[in-house]
């Protein structure tokens, strides 16, 4: 989460983005959002920046030239002169209302909020928000009324679950700015529009995208690729996964050719992750280096996808966090089934 109480708003534009599939258009404002009391701005702050993870950096891109990226534009213009705040809310409400054409996309609020005073990578600096309420929940309001209490339903936004947002940071221009993103809605294919159609992101290549790359890369490896050229079992698959994940967890930088050492030791083995590596490269559109300076929000984010299970029909379930010489599979004859050895000196 981003530090709040360093972060200041210094103004808010709030516009109502309509069903584009039904038509019903935007509905702007003609004033700033006026902030009653130093409680609302705390409300509005937590709703704000509360879901932002740190570490995981992002860059607004273009396929010809990042500047004809929409809202890279017209941030740009916020950035260069903060007075144009409203004109450019405006544009950008417009942008996104076009740009959500799926009969499921839900309407909602946007709020285009000016904030100065943001940290990021050590400096100072100012940044814009985009926000979009789409989910409403109920809420019960009781009321004192002579001497009797009523209940009311309201619906309202809760606080504590932003739907879509983003952070763009007034650092690295030419590359597409800087930029955080929250899409809690983002496992369904309508809500990608704010990802892919309205921001159109990619991820910045830094310290945690290396590190969460590389990360995936192996988990991917070894479940998918190494099965199809090596005779391997889930006690070896579960083995390379957790050589895997302590590698990255006690190193504070990596390197290709002492990972591949340490973590997969045999020459074909090593030969396969490369030629693997190369595919996976061109298939996520990513470069993955040699060397680099391991991120620990990244490892600790990806470990706990690290899950190192070998599932025995549905009767067992045998977690593995090391020891693979202590694990011996076998077949028994007399009935037909495998089993496991499992030694150990303790039982806790």
């Amino acid at each position: 989460m981003l530090n709040s109480h360093e972060i200041i708003i210094e103004n808010i534009f709030v516009h109502q983005i309509g069903s584009n599939v039904e038509g019903q258009g935007v509905t702007l404002s003609q004033q700033p959002l006026q902030i009653e009391s130093d409680e609302i701005r705390e409300l509005l702050m937590h709703y704000f920046l509360n879901s932002f993870k740190p570490g995981e950096y992002y860059h607004l891109a273009h396929e010809q030239d990042v500047n004809l990226n929409e809202v890279h534009a017209m941030v740009s213009a916020i950035f260069d002169d903060p007075s144009s705040l409203e004109e450019q809310s405006v544009n950008i409400a417009n942008h996104l209302y076009n740009q959500s054409t799926h009969p499921k996309i839900k309407p909602g609020e946007l709020y285009v909020v000016y904030f100065t005073n943001c940290l990021i990578d050590g400096e100072i600096t100012d940044a814009v928000g985009l926000f979009k309420s789409e989910s409403k929940e109920t809420f019960l309001k009781v009321l004192s009324k002579n001497a009797n209490f009523e209940v009311r339903q309201e619906q309202g936004v809760n606080v504590n679950k932003l739907d879509k947002g983003c952070i763009i940071f007034n650092i690295e221009r030419d590359k597409g700015f800087v930029l955080e993103i929250v899409d809690n809605l983002n496992k369904k294919e309508e809500a990608q529009y704010w990802r892919d159609n309205f921001l159109n992101i990619k991820a910045r290549k830094d310290e945690y995208q290396q590190t969460k790359g590389y990360l995936d890369l192996c988990k991917t490896f070894v479940l998918e690729q190494a099965p199809k050229e090596f005779e391997v079992s889930r006690a070896d698959q579960a083995d390379f996964l957790n050589k895997s994940a302590n590698y990255f967890k006690k190193n504070e930088e990596f390197s290709f050719n002492e990972f591949a050492g340490e973590v997969m030791k045999e020459p074909e083995v090593i030969e396969a992750f490369k030629g693997y590596k190369k595919q996976y490269e061109t298939a996520q559109n990513v470069e993955l280096n040699d060397e680099f300076s391991i991120s620990s929000p990244a490892v600790k984010k990806q470990s706990k996808d690290f899950k190192s299970i070998i599932k025995l029909d549905k009767n067992f379930h045998v977690y593995v966090h090391g020891g693979r010489e202590c694990i011996v599979k076998g077949f028994d004859e007399t009935t037909g089934m495998h089993y496991y050895q499992l030694f150990f000196k303790e039982e806790e």
